[in-house]
């Protein structure tokens, strides 16, 4: 079994439009997604929604299941908290999509600065590569590294697999597991979007995975 859970709440998604994203940014790119990276934790409730989780996925995976985080703060916390006491395994490829230097942008600062890029954006955002180093469009960068992490799953030594990960990585995972467009399912994100801490549920068998359903916090 594979276990997706999206990391619990974090000050970024509770403050979104009062705090980080600022108009003017008061960061460079580089220094916006490292903060991003490294810095942004959970919230109260964040920390509520891991205890929730520690419970609902020791009912779900038993005493020792195989456990993957992406690299960011928020996830780690999300595992450290969830499952306190195994083992992880930190893989760059349940990260974020990098954002580049457009990381914290407001969509009209976005636009003002590399406005090349708007169209994209607004109509076809899953196509949308950010501009700067390491700037990656959900379509390519983040599918490419889903479909690495999926194919590596048939060589894990445990039989239930946890990945702490991110909305769009989710997104783009999905695209892999259940055989959809990432079109069609960022579409369907755009009316409901994961909900943090939720764990979306998957059976493997003949080689493939299954969708058995997503459990969402009461919390």
């Amino acid at each position: 079994m594979l276990f997706l859970v999206r990391h619990a709440e974090s000050i970024e998604n509770a403050t979104k439009y009062t705090g980080f994203y600022q108009n003017p940014r008061p960061w460079t790119g580089q220094a916006a997604h490292a903060l991003s990276r490294d810095v942004v934790g959970l919230t109260p409730r964040g920390f509520l929604q891991s205890l929730w989780l520690r419970q609902t996925l020791a009912d779900l995976t038993g005493p020792d299941p195989v456990v993957r985080t992406s690299q960011y703060r928020r996830a780690l916390d999300t595992a450290t908290l969830a499952l306190p006491g195994l083992p992880y395994e930190v893989t760059p490829l349940l990260n974020e999509q990098h954002y580049g230097v457009a990381t914290y942008m407001t969509k009209q600062e976005l636009y003002a600065t590399y406005p090349e890029g708007a169209e994209d954006r607004q109509t076809r955002k899953h196509l949308w590569t950010p501009p700067g180093a390491g700037g990656e469009s959900l379509a390519d960068g983040v599918l490419r590294r889903a479909t690495a992490f999926i194919a590596g799953l048939h060589t894990a030594s445990g039989t239930n697999v946890v990945a702490f990960t991110h909305h769009t990585v989710i997104l783009a995972l999905r695209a892999v597991l259940e055989r959809r467009p990432v079109s069609e399912l960022v579409d369907e994100a755009r009316v409901r979007k994961t909900p943090n801490a939720a764990v979306l549920v998957y059976e493997q068998a003949d080689g493939r995975f299954y969708a058995r359903g997503t459990i969402r916090p009461d919390c």
